[in-house]
Parts: C-alpha cells; structure tokens; sequence
C-alpha cells in the first residue's frame, strides 16, 4: 500500500460539500486501504463574531453529525474512527493532521464556515496554508 495516503482526515460539518467529498473519500479509502480519521470541530464563538447559522456550536449536533458519518462509511465497509474538538476550524483540523500523522486531508470546498468575504478567508483556504500534508479539495 503507497504511504502516500495511509491515513486519511475528513473534516466535516453539515455542509451539502461535506456530504459530496464523503463518497471521494469512499473511493480513495477502499482503493488504499486507508485509515480514515473523522474530525467535527465545534467553533468557539469570538465575543466579536455572532455564530451563524451554519456554525456548528453545539456538542450534541456534533456528536450526532460524527455518528451519522461514521454509519454511513460503516455502511461501506469502513471502519472510520471519530473526533470532537472545540476550537478555530482550520487551526484544529491542521493540529489533529498533525496529531495522527495524516497523509491526506479532504475536504468540500464550501461550508466548514466560509465566511462572506468568499475564499480568501474560508476555513479551507486557511487549513490549505497550514496543513502539514497535502489537501484534496472536492468541488
């Protein structure tokens, strides 16, 4: 097996993007036999910045969102492995590539709190910037 893409992040939120990249990870999973590590970031709301609706602040709709995940690639016969952090999205998703030594991060290209100035300021933009490994992004 390439140890190019041994373990694989999927960061995720309740984004429609996030459920498109699921069946890109499928794929490069089941082709490598990777080890596939799910990350939901609960976001810690600056006093400056109101949440929006799309942040995901509560503990419960995480937890739930990781489970509905992690069922849904069982389903596929992969066995996925789950985890729950509060912090800066892209921050804490760089941390834990770092943290399981992933090779391979993906992530849909919209939600996981793109903010209205667009992509220069997206989450994805930032975790690109900062990733200690490479970054698929699925249109």
């Amino acid at each position: 097996m390439p140890e190019m893409f041994k373990t694989v992040l999927f960061p995720i939120d309740q984004s429609r993007d996030a459920r498109e990249a699921a069946e890109v990870v499928t794929d490069v999973v089941q082709k490598y036999g990777s080890r596939l590590v799910l990350l939901s970031v609960v976001e810690t709301a600056d006093s400056e910045e109101s949440p929006s609706s799309e942040v995901m602040s509560s503990p419960e709709a995480v937890a739930q969102l990781l489970e509905n995940a992690k069922s849904l690639f069982t389903q596929q016969g992969i066995q996925a492995e789950t985890i729950e952090r509060e912090g800066k999205p892209a921050f804490v998703i760089c941390d834990v590539a770092d943290e399981i030594g992933a090779n391979l991060i993906i992530m849909g290209c919209r939600g996981i709190g793109l903010t209205e100035e667009g992509l220069t300021d997206s989450v994805t933009n930032r975790v690109i910037n900062l990733s200690p490994c490479p970054v698929l992004i699925v249109p």
